[in-house]
């Protein structure tokens, strides 16, 4: 049984219906942001759509958080979709986590885009204080047939650095 189920899942049928469904996600710079929350986003224990979430990245996307490390150092890590999905999800999945965007900033020139999107994070959707905020630097492509983040680069605030008020809505 599980290797019909296994056949019919890769069956061009299913991946056709599949990116039927997701290629209305990224259509436009909103719809592509507002799904990149919501893929991440879940209470404690509530699983995520980590193909949808790949879907949303072009195949040399990077994720790239940045901040001081313990020692006071900036710096930056580079990461791909998948090895997102494998150092972050464990963690979303048993915290819970919600990351709602508070302010957009959006510059296009033809084909690509460079959004600011000011968010706060809260670990339930319940929740009223945010544990974080920052920004998160999203750069995207549009191929002629849909948008493809490019890049996500981000940095959270804090309380030498806080996020200044024109990139809050």
């Amino acid at each position: 049984m599980r290797k019909i189920i296994f056949i019919l899942l890769l069956s061009p049928v299913f991946l056709t219906a599949q990116n039927n469904e997701y290629i209305q996600k990224v259509q436009t710079i909103d719809s592509t942001i507002e799904t990149l929350y919501s893929v991440i986003s879940g209470e404690k224990g509530e699983a995520r759509n980590w193909d949808l979430f790949k879907y949303l990245f072009h195949k040399d996307a990077k994720l790239i958080p940045s901040g001081n490390n313990r020692q006071g150092v900036v710096g930056a890590r580079f990461m791909t979709a998948k090895e997102y999905i494998e150092t972050s999800g464990k963690w979303l999945l048993e915290n819970g986590f919600f990351e709602n965007e508070i302010g957009r900033k959006t510059d296009r020139f033809g084909n690509m885009a460079q959004v600011f999107s000011t968010y706060e994070s809260f670990k339930s959707k319940k929740d009223t204080k945010p544990f974080m905020r920052g920004i998160n630097s999203i750069q995207l492509l549009n191929d002629g047939k849909r948008w493809w983040i490019i890049n996500i680069f981000w940095q959270g605030e804090t309380p030498k650095q806080p996020i200044p008020e024109k990139y809050i809505d």
